[in-house]
């Protein structure tokens, strides 16, 4: 029996996304859900947004007008919030996912998160950490970027092994979500651990190292034990000092 499927609300910051990066981010959110509703907010008299206008249409994206009444308040934020909300108590959707760089979204998250629903986040690196951990998963579009360019693309490099060990942060993660999901024959499941890293850091993606494959980064950190399950899949354990 086929499973349902998962509605998701789209809602993008026009000024703090590149257009560019739309393609490929809706391809993610795809493996997500259906994104049953997509809304973008901007001031569109603006000549900032030109580039908007052709990927708003190509995707189905509804354009939501915001003028900019007073400078330095941002409206658009206001609209995207307000929008947001009136979403969430339909109760239609699983998931929210806010396309934004902008710290200014950290308590709509929280607020979406309260009620139970996911919130996947996307935005730049510049965007703030409290955005970032307000989210229950977090991406990065700098790797989307080869999905969104085609087969010409550049990857991003793989980071090599002595720096992997060097980001204490990764190592000391991944090294304390193995522990915890290791059962009694001393082998943790290798899907689990990359869940549990998710809930500690919403922003872990194993692309963000360069590599495409959880079990590609924890091979190449070379500090981990990964063999294949008996019954299929993966399994990790911390090795032996």
């Amino acid at each position: 029996m086929a499973q349902p499927t998962e509605l998701l609300a789209v809602l993008i910051d026009a000024d703090n996304v590149p257009a560019s990066k739309i393609g490929a981010v809706l391809a993610e959110i795809a493996r997500f859900g259906t994104a049953s509703v997509k809304r973008i907010y901007g001031d569109w008299t603006s000549t900032q947004l030109s580039g908007w206008k052709a990927a708003a249409s190509e995707h189905v994206i509804q354009p939501v007008q915001q003028f900019a009444n007073t400078v330095g308040k941002n409206a658009t934020d206001s609209a995207l919030i307000i929008d947001a909300m009136d979403l969430l108590y339909t109760r239609r959707f699983s998931g929210f996912c806010i396309v934004s760089s902008d710290s200014d979204f950290t308590r709509l998250a929280t607020r979406i998160r309260e009620d139970g629903v996911t919130v996947y986040g996307f935005g730049e690196r510049k965007t703030p950490e409290a955005f970032r951990n307000a989210c229950d998963s977090f991406t990065y579009l700098d790797v989307l970027e080869e999905a969104d360019a085609g087969p010409a693309a550049t990857p991003l490099a793989r980071t090599p092994t002595p720096a992997l060990r060097q980001d204490t942060k990764l190592v000391a993660g991944l090294r304390s979500c193995v522990s915890t999901a290791t059962g009694e024959d001393g082998w943790a499941n290798l899907g689990p651990v990359g869940g549990l890293m998710r809930k500690q850091q919403p922003d872990f993606d194993p692309r963000n190292w360069g590599y495409a494959k959880l079990s590609d980064l924890v091979r190449a950190i070379g500090l981990f034990d990964v063999e294949p399950r008996p019954i299929g899949g993966l399994q990790i354990r911390n090795k032996s000092k």
